[in-house]
């Protein structure tokens, strides 16, 4: 990826769930791309440039993208992901993220667009760091992320926990997490056990005829680590899972945290279900009124 190959993703908005990847040498301003009906109902935009070329050309590529963009949709994120920093040094990585910053911004200046918001992620492939990336994306487009974060601060003070996340099985993205910082490496090892429960999972967890699922609300696993600390990861729905970070004293009164991870669980059923409804309210409404627009042009067709 480099300047004629920068990359963009739209995500669609929470409900959809939709990604639309864009190659670089596309240019989907061209006469025969519906722009508009591309970022009319996206929640994010994400640019990504290659840290390790000339960025000066993506940079003018990101400004177009932007700008048309905003028109069709304000309320759009715009995500700017570094990739390729693996390559460069510490200082070298806090060098581009500055210039690329800076430019990106003073040509939004230029162009009387200071009130539009960038947001710019360090990624990389040999690393956490792009998945790290995605789940702060993801996380803005969450409307339930306050109450989910909320429940997650209720769980770990009741429990001894020092630290639970709420992860998307299948992409190792974490759309919540309690209040305390996340450090990296807190995060790579929950990563990691996820690999751990999978993999072994699709060995000892199928049948012999390879009918089922290797995660299911049964899946559950425990790792302790060597410096008195303990790995819990318990099944919350059939996409995610809670990861937990417990001392081993803490871990003692397991049935405590078993009790609360139940309460915990069924909390986020609720969640869900709720926005479910709430989702399917609004697709009856704008059916209702699509129909009643096509009374208006014409006469209805009567259902047999």
């Amino acid at each position: 990826m480099g300047v004629s190959l920068s990359r963009m993703a739209t995500t669609r908005k929470a409900g959809t769930g939709r990604i639309w990847d864009f190659p670089g040498q596309i240019d989907f301003f061209d006469p025969t791309f519906d722009y508009e009906m591309i970022f009319r109902g996206t929640g994010a935009l994400i640019f990504v440039i290659d840290s390790q070329d000339d960025y000066m050309e993506a940079l003018a590529r990101l400004h177009l993208t932007v700008t048309r963009a905003y028109k069709v949709n304000p309320d759009i994120n715009f995500e700017i992901f570094i990739h390729k920093v693996d390559g460069l040094s510490d200082d070298h990585k806090i060098e581009t993220q500055r210039d690329i910053h800076q430019r990106a911004n003073d040509d939004l200046a230029d162009a009387g667009l200071e009130k539009i918001h960038l947001s710019f992620y360090l990624t990389s492939i040999y690393d956490h760091s792009i998945f790290e990336a995605f789940s702060k994306v993801v996380q803005k487009l969450i409307p339930q992320l306050p109450t989910l974060e909320n429940l997650l601060n209720i769980f770990i003070s009741n429990s001894g926990i020092e630290k639970a996340f709420l992860f998307d099985v299948v992409s190792k993205i974490y759309i919540a997490t309690d209040s305390t910082p996340v450090d990296m490496q807190t995060y790579e090892l929950s990563c990691d056990m996820i690999d751990v429960v999978i993999d072994i999972s699709c060995i000892y967890g199928l049948k012999q005829d390879g009918a089922g699922t290797p995660y299911d609300k049964e899946s559950t696993a425990i790792i302790k680590l060597n410096n008195t600390t303990v790995l819990y990861l318990k099944e919350v729905t059939k996409f995610l899972a809670l990861v937990c970070f417990v001392r081993e004293e803490s871990f003692e009164r397991k049935g405590l945290i078993d009790y609360n991870f139940h309460c915990f669980r069924k909390a986020i059923h609720e969640v869900f279900e709720v926005r479910m409804k709430v989702v399917k309210a609004q697709k009856h409404q704008n059916q209702v009124q699509k129909n009643k627009r096509a009374t208006l042009n014409g006469t209805p067709r009567m259902p047999l």
